[in-house]
Order: C-alpha cells, then sequence, then structure tokens
C-alpha cells in the first residue's frame, strides 16, 4: 500500500520481500489438488479511507463478501449477523499478487525471495544489502516487517534510534499462531459459510476453503489455535501438532471422512497485541527511516493497509 501511494506520486520505489511473493500473512498454500489460506482468513472495512480501497478491490473482482459473521459451533440455523467478512478470491496471497502486478505496471520494481541482512548510512543515502549480496540504494526507507525483526536488522547494522522512540518499537508485542492445514477426502460439517470462530477454545478459527471459494478441487481445512495455546505448543513437533489438529478436527467431518495429508505453519508474529498508538513512526537521528504496519494504530488488514498509507504521504512531506 505505501509503495502503491508513492509510485502513485512519482516515486521510484522498489519493494523487497523475503518470500517468494510479497504480502506476508496474505497467504495461500497449495495442499494436495486442493488451496488453503494459512494466515489472514478475511478482512473487514471500518474507516472511510479503507472502504474506498475495499470497494475498487470489489470492483475488480479480487476478492468477494464471504460472510457477515461465524457461528462458535453451537448455533443453529445461519451466524450472527454483523459487518461483510471480505475474502480474497483464489486465496489471499491472489490479492497482493493483484497489488504487485499494480505495482510493477505503475513501474515500481518488485523484488522477492531476497532477505535484507545489512543496512548502512552512505553519504546520507540508503544502502540495502541483502544475504544474496544484492544492494540497494534509497533516499527513504521504510521496515513494515514485524517489528522485532526491524529491530534485528538495526542492531545487527548497528543503527542508533533516539532512545525514546527504541523503548516505543521494543514496547510493541506479538503472539504467535500456530496453523494447521488439513486435506479431507470428504465435505466436512463445518456450519454456514464453511468457519467457526471460538476465540475461547485452543483451536480458535476453523475453515473450510472449498466453501471459502478458494478450493474448489479438493476440501482444505485451515485451523488457527489461539494465541494462548499457540505460545505454551508453539516449539511442538510437526508430528505432534497434526495428531491435535486432526483429533479436533475430527468433531466437524462427516463419516466415513479421512485426513489424507496435512501441513503445518507456525506465526510467531501473527496477531500484534501491545500496538503502537500512530499509524507509523518516523525515526529521528538518522534521515528518513519509517516503520509502518499492523501493529501501528491498528491491527489487521485494514490496520496495515492504512498504516502503509499514513507513512507513505509522511514520506513525501519528508525532505532529505
Amino acid at each position: 500500500m505505501a509503495a502503491a501511494e508513492l509510485t502513485s506520486r512519482g516515486y521510484h520505489v522498489t519493494l523487497v520481500d523475503k518470500g517468494r511473493t510479497a504480502g506476508g500473512r496474505l497467504a495461500t498454500r497449495h495442499v494436495g489438488q486442493g488451496r488453503a489460506d494459512s494466515g489472514a482468513q478475511f478482512f473487514t472495512v471500518r474507516e472511510p479511507a479503507f472502504v474506498a480501497i475495499a470497494q475498487r478491490w470489489l470492483k475488480n473482482g479480487w476478492v468477494h463478501v464471504w460472510s457477515h459473521g461465524w457461528s462458535d459451533g453451537s448455533l443453529g440455523g445461519a451466524p450472527p449477523a454483523g459487518n461483510p467478512r471480505y475474502a480474497s478470491r483464489d486465496g489471499m496471497s491472489t490479492l497482493a499478487q493483484h497489488l504487485g502486478a499494480e505495482l510493477e505496471d505503475a513501474g515500481a520494481v518488485l523484488v522477492t525471495q531476497q532477505r535484507i541482512t545489512a543496512l548502512r548510512l552512505v553519504g546520507g543515502e540508503w544502502l540495502a544489502r541483502t544475504a544474496g549480496n544484492e544492494e540497494y540504494h534509497a533516499t527513504k526507507m521504510l521496515l513494515t516487517a514485524p517489528v522485532p525483526q526491524s529491530m534485528a536488522l538495526l542492531d545487527a547494522s548497528a543503527i542508533q534510534l533516539a532512545r525514546s522512540q527504541r523503548r516505543a518499537l521494543v514496547r510493541i508485542e506479538y503472539a504467535p499462531c500456530l496453523c494447521a492445514m488439513l486435506l479431507l477426502d470428504s465435505d466436512t460439517a463445518l456450519p454456514h459459510p464453511g468457519a467457526i470462530q471460538r476465540p475461547d477454545e485452543p483451536i480458535s478459527w476453523i475453515a473450510d476453503n472449498r466453501a471459502k471459494g478458494i478450493s474448489a478441487e479438493a476440501t482444505v481445512v485451515t485451523m488457527h489455535a489461539s494465541p494462548t495455546w499457540s505460545s505454551a505448543h508453539f516449539d511442538d513437533n510437526e508430528t505432534t501438532l497434526l495428531d491435535f489438529f486432526s483429533a479436533e478436527l475430527g468433531k466437524w467431518m462427516r463419516p466415513p471422512a479421512h485426513i489424507v495429508a496435512g501441513q503445518m505453519k507456525r506465526w510467531r508474529y501473527a496477531l500484534p497485541t501491545q500496538l503502537h498508538a500512530e499509524r507509523f513512526l518516523q525515526a529521528t537521528g538518522v534521515p528518513s527511516l519509517y516503520f509502518a504496519g499492523d501493529a501501528f494504530g491498528a491491527p489487521r488488514i485494514e490496520g496495515a493497509a492504512l498504516s502503509g498509507l499514513a507513512a507513505a504521504q509522511a514520506m513525501t512531506l519528508d525532505v532529505p
């Protein structure tokens, strides 16, 4: 979102992401012949600035309204009514791919599978070096990785922040999430529209990706453990975790359905639990260094999008 805003204002932008595709927790995986969202499952729209963005995505056919609420598994009939929950057609990673394609069409450079390992200031400009010894020069730098990763990068690079700003960034905290993606040989018994949400249970989220509309070829279920359970079991071995998730899913399978394959994904920085009050942070004492993401101002997809936009707007006013 930040790169798109800056590019639209005439800046030359390079976006570097360590993943195979850009997007972070806008993540979708293949499991057998099916697909599953492993990170963000849906998004809501509350603030006017994000309404226009979501409406454009809806008009483009990139997203659709999946539901207006979820059952907790004990309710009969339809789930409770609420704000629209939007999902991305073909999976959340596809939304990121659409945004990335727009960036490149607008002239931005999108680099994936490159992890930045060092930053230096050279003549008042930033030099970013990757693990593959690629180098990128910039007059302005925006870090949107989870803040502990950004701080580790700064520490490894001996980049000093003002004490108050370092305290503000270190204060940001995240909860982890353990995610299981399980392939079934039959449909599930999950209530309409194919998901349940139980924040106080060890398994807080269960979703049928076929019912969601992103896995027409096979039934793949995404399951998220709660922050508390994920914290307690984050380092358990994969076999133990898959056995636990499989047993929990058994309550929502129609006999004689079987689980035929499974994958685990460990999100260490899944949910910001202690946020920075402002939508971004501009460092002082070093030239044009900014921090943004879903831990700034508000969490989740909407918060991340608005954080990126706010940071980009501030960067355009920052004269090196």
